[in-house]
């Protein structure tokens, strides 16, 4: 905190109730604020004076004063929300944490609202507004599957599309999998686990389940999709750096009438074997500039996570680097 005194720049927030929301619990918020921009944040009653590079001290005030915001229209403040405005403002200083915060992709109840979080996801939102089909690549937890499912849900829910179709390659699973127990079904399901989470993060269980039943969402291994054509769908293939060329070219020209599709994946993290190529590499390489294709790039900036999850990876990563210059 800032000593009593020292130079600053006041903010002076009205509401003195919205001024605490604002700062969170035992002022959480403006000490997460304070870590992610190296400014002092020192607070008495409503206001907060903010000492340290203009710069910095510039756009944490906007951080705050567009939170206080937010507050203002009946919205609620997380520490992943301030997270989230930092690192945005950070890479578009001028940019309106309102309108993207708001950009809503789906309500999921009352008290979910599914939105994007950083300049890349608002960007992979319009993206997949404007194209039929969409190629998202980037590292894991950028939301890059979740929004995808957010989008099919509202997408099935105003009718737009009849059903929702989920693809995720089993590499994984590889030869070892006729050693599996259970039927092929049962074989392939832990692999599209992570398909199952984002549907259950956004509809009640029973609904999931009976939409399952009667085919409205098919949740399924990418070998599923050969010899189809999905009319008036909306197509995800997750994981799609684990499919070869050929497997790719299968799943795009399963794209039929009224159909729309989201492919996402991690070239960083390819399970195929060392000398296969992976189909979302050469994808990306064949149709970059193809008319109706779009794609968004997500990087290890728009990770988004719990703050101590951060601290836990920056951690590691200095013990690492410790261990090197021991053994240097």
């Amino acid at each position: 905190m800032a000593k009593q005194g020292a130079p600053g720049r006041r903010l002076e927030f009205k509401d003195t109730e919205l001024a605490n929301k604002l700062f969170g619990p035992q002022a959480g918020n403006l000490a997460l604020l304070a870590e992610k921009s190296g400014v002092l944040i020192d607070t008495r009653g409503s206001t907060a004076t903010l000492t340290g590079p203009d710069e910095s001290v510039d756009l944490a005030a906007s951080v705050l004063t567009q939170l206080y915001g937010l507050l203002q229209e009946g919205k609620s403040v997380h520490p992943q929300d301030v997270d989230c405005a930092w690192r945005i403002l950070l890479r578009e200083p001028g940019a309106d944490i309102r309108r993207i915060f708001q950009d809503t992709v789906y309500v999921a109840s009352p008290r979910k609202t599914i939105a994007p979080k950083t300049i890349s996801q608002r960007d992979y939102l319009v993206s997949i507004r404007e194209n039929d089909l969409v190629f998202a690549i980037g590292p894991a937890g950028t939301g890059k599957t979740y929004l995808a499912v957010a989008l099919a849900v509202s997408a099935l829910m105003k009718r737009e599309v009849k059903r929702i179709v989920l693809a995720r390659p089993a590499v994984e699973a590889g030869e070892k999998l006729g050693f599996l127990p259970g039927d092929l079904a049962e074989k392939v399901n832990p692999y599209l686990r992570p398909l199952y989470d984002a549907l259950h993060d956004m509809l009640d269980f029973a609904r999931v389940q009976d939409m399952l039943t009667t085919g409205v969402i098919e949740v399924a291994p990418l070998a599923f999709m050969r010899g189809r054509t999905l009319n008036d769908a909306f197509v995800i293939l997750d994981e799609a750096q684990n499919t070869t060329p050929e497997q790719m070219k299968m799943f795009l020209t399963r794209l039929g009438f009224g159909s729309r599709c989201v492919v996402t994946g991690d070239v960083t993290q390819i399970d195929l074997p060392s000398q296969t190529r992976s189909g979302l590499v050469e994808a990306r390489a064949i149709l970059a500039g193809v008319k109706g294709i779009g794609f968004a790039q997500f990087h290890d900036e728009d990770v988004i996570r719990h703050p101590l999850v951060g601290r836990i990876v920056q951690a590691y990563e200095r013990h690492g680097q410790g261990r090197k210059k021991a053994g240097a």
